[in-house]
């Protein structure tokens, strides 16, 4: 397993790096956008582990540019390490499109878990096309087509279609939505799921017909073209 380390503290990224390579890890590490961008346009990553405030620019501009440079190679996961502990960067930075978001200061032990933790989810088949009805998915591309119209999705809004797409069919509660696509414990008081969900249809279904996303009453999400 492979992991882009982009943190511009040489103390911190040396300690870090380290404890990855003894837990038998291949760590590339760097220090600013443009040379994490060099290493991305070249090697496949599994993971990113990296920093916002970085000396030439931000690290949300970095997670942006994967989705819309089809010269760059996205990590199959991305973990947010930052000292930024308010819930808005949280969300910010999830919905820009990380799959985990880490406080600083925190235990080694902790982010050795979150890695393992983003690496035993299901892996999407990069390069794949996937084809539901007139929904065409490239994974690769991080690009979703509709009748031949791009669909104009956020990295989180592709994550999520992305998430029930390769699930075509099956019903999927909240709890697991949450658990995969923003890798948290679903709490009932929250909408976020709901809230997205909302947000993907406008752009996925309300233009087109037949829709594609079904609500279960009381247990989840089934997108399919059965109906």
């Amino acid at each position: 397993m492979r992991i882009l380390l982009v943190e511009d503290d040489a103390d911190l990224a040396e300690l870090i790096a380290l404890g990855l390579r003894n837990a038998s890890y291949a760590v590339d590490m760097v220090g600013t956008c443009a040379d994490a961008e060099e290493l991305l346009r070249t090697t496949v990553f599994d993971v990113a582990c990296f920093d916002l405030g970085l000396p030439d620019g931000d690290g949300f501009d970095l997670v942006r540019r994967l989705s819309e440079d089809p010269e760059l190679r996205r990590p199959r996961r991305l973990l947010v390490l930052t000292a930024r502990d308010a819930v808005a960067d949280r969300v910010a930075g999830l919905d820009a499109g990380a799959d985990d978001y880490l406080v600083k200061p925190f235990a080694f032990a902790e982010l050795l878990a979150r890695v393992r933790t983003l690496l035993r989810r299901r892996p999407i088949s990069q390069g794949d096309i996937l084809q539901i009805g007139d929904l065409a998915i490239d994974f690769h591309g991080h690009r979703a087509v509709r009748s031949g119209k791009r669909l104009d999705l956020t990295p989180k809004e592709f994550s999520l279609l992305s998430f029930l797409a390769q699930r075509k069919g099956e019903v999927v509660t909240r709890t697991v939505i949450a658990g995969q696509v923003w890798d948290m414990n679903f709490d009932s008081h929250t909408n976020v799921v709901d809230v997205h969900i909302r947000r993907l249809r406008a752009k996925v279904d309300d233009p087109f017909e037949p829709k594609l996303i079904r609500t279960v009453r009381g247990v989840g999400y089934v997108l399919d073209e059965s109906h």
